[in-house]
């Protein structure tokens, strides 16, 4: 408690200076409930009183931790129980910043009357909000927010990430969140979720052999596009082609979206034989820009056929929601070793499992992956990568800018490329584990956060401006310069 408290006073201070312009003098109120974060709180409050701070703590019980609320008194703080009468609204009117500390991690379910009611004055009040650990109000696990919850601009969380402060809509609750190293042993505890760094994403994505040819780095297949949507194969392939493999060819399905694209691209090869035709493909991407019809089915069936991981998104999902057929030949895939990735968001998620999302983002994901015997990549705010079995991975490099249309379609591209450059054909083979595979989605995944993060630097964002900079987003990963 002591190495928490001190790094949480410490973030609180050099955040009273940066935003205050001085510690001295500013006005701090401390939220305090009767578990560990509440002493928490406490003891970081008496570390402030101590620089100067003014500090007020309210507790929502007459339970609190003892030693914390002595350390503060002896520091001249106040304490007071909450019962909301005019001086303690005139304390989080006045606050510069306010500490919260109501809940912990244990934390479940909706917040209690009165914790509601504090959550609600504090988001009023204007003031700073720091959270210990989690948000109170936010599930640490999944994420969920059943009610009220407290809004923090930080939260300084201990010992290893929580799930809840990367999955939306707990994420949006968050802020910006610092991870504090106390001395906690997770040796022997399995991650429940993973998180990518850009160093991960650099020891994913190696240059070239020097032997290398176009053959040898990854070659994607794309079957999309159509007569109502063809900027959806122009996206798609931008995606693929800009991460770095040796070779795009485009499925021709006599629609006139393969001549434009190859108009566009030239070195984009079109090729009308079947999927499972196409020997020199590594991997697929199917269905941007269908629109989910007969046809399109006979696509996907045909795609799926092939000895390749296969991405589908868009109109190839509305055929898996309402094909046994194609959900068969998913399912029959992943027991054979080869990789289907699905890429919903939302929308198109509750059309694949419908009221599965009522259980929260992380577990329904997980619970799809199993259902559906394939690799969800369930896209929005902090968008999650999940197989069947192992740890998911939730991205926390995309931001707001990827929610333009298109922007799905070139992440589908992306997939396909991060598969087709890491080979991963047969999940049989000794040296290729599932968690390798996901991985790699999860490369994709996080490329494509960066590049809408580099496009949004020059204002606002399109999906062509996304495109455009996927090529820099693998440069700058490469380079080791990733903001």
């Amino acid at each position: 408690m002591q190495r928490a408290s001190h790094a949480l006073a410490v973030s609180c201070a050099n955040l009273l200076s940066d935003v205050r312009g001085a510690v001295v003098g500013s006005r701090v109120v401390l939220l305090v409930g009767s578990g560990n974060n509440g002493g928490d709180a406490l003891w970081a409050g008496s570390m402030l009183a101590r620089r100067g701070c003014r500090v007020d703590a309210i507790t929502l019980s007459d339970r609190f931790h003892a030693t914390g609320a002595a350390a503060l008194r002896a520091q001249g703080g106040c304490l007071s129980i909450w019962i909301r009468d005019d001086e303690q609204k005139l304390l989080l009117e006045r606050a510069d910043l306010v500490i919260d500390g109501i809940l912990g991690i244990g934390g479940s379910g909706p917040l209690r009357a009165d914790a509601s009611q504090l959550a609600a004055d504090v988001r009023d009040s204007g003031a700073l909000v720091v959270s210990v650990d989690v948000p109170s109000g936010v599930d640490a696990d999944t994420g969920a927010v059943p009610g009220a919850a407290i809004r923090a601009d930080v939260t300084v969380t201990f010992g290893a990430m929580k799930p809840g402060l990367l999955v939306s809509p707990g994420c949006f609750h968050a802020g910006a969140v610092r991870l504090i190293e106390i001395g906690l042993d997770f040796a022997a505890a399995a991650p429940v979720a993973l998180a990518l760094n850009d160093i991960d994403v650099a020891m994913r994505l190696p240059e070239p052999e020097e032997d290398a040819y176009k053959y040898s780095r990854g070659v994607v297949g794309l079957a999309v596009g159509s007569a109502p949507y063809r900027g959806a194969a122009l996206l798609a392939t931008a995606g693929a082609r800009h991460a770095d493999v040796g070779m795009v060819r485009l499925l021709d399905r006599l629609d006139g979206v393969a001549p434009m694209v190859v108009a566009q691209y030239p070195d984009v090869v079109i090729d009308g034989a079947a999927p499972a035709e196409q020997v020199r493909a590594t991997a697929w991407a199917c269905g941007s820009g269908f629109i989910g019809d007969a046809d399109d089915e006979s696509t996907v069936l045909a795609v799926l056929s092939s000895r390749r991981p296969v991405v589908l998104d868009a109109g190839a999902l509305t055929v898996v929601a309402g094909s046994a057929r194609v959900r068969d030949l998913i399912a029959e895939r992943w027991s054979s070793g080869l990789p289907t990735v699905l890429t919903p968001h939302e929308g198109e998620f509750e059309r694949l499992c419908p009221g599965l999302l009522n259980q929260g983002r992380l577990s329904a994901a997980r619970a799809a992956a199993r259902s559906l015997s394939c690799i969800i990549v369930l896209k929005g705010a902090g968008t999650i990568v999940v197989g069947p079995s192992g740890p998911a991975f939730i991205d926390t490099e995309g931001g707001a800018e990827l929610g333009v249309a298109g922007s799905g379609d070139i992440l589908t591209g992306l997939v396909a490329a991060l598969l087709a450059r890491a080979r991963v054909h047969d999940l049989r083979h000794e040296s290729v584990e599932v968690v390798e595979v996901v991985e790699a989605v999860a490369v994709a995944v996080w490329l494509h956060g960066l590049a809408g993060r580099l496009a949004a630097h020059d204002g606002p964002v399109t999906a062509p401006d996304i495109a455009g900079q996927v090529r820099r987003a693998v440069q700058v990963v490469r380079s080791g310069a990733a903001p």
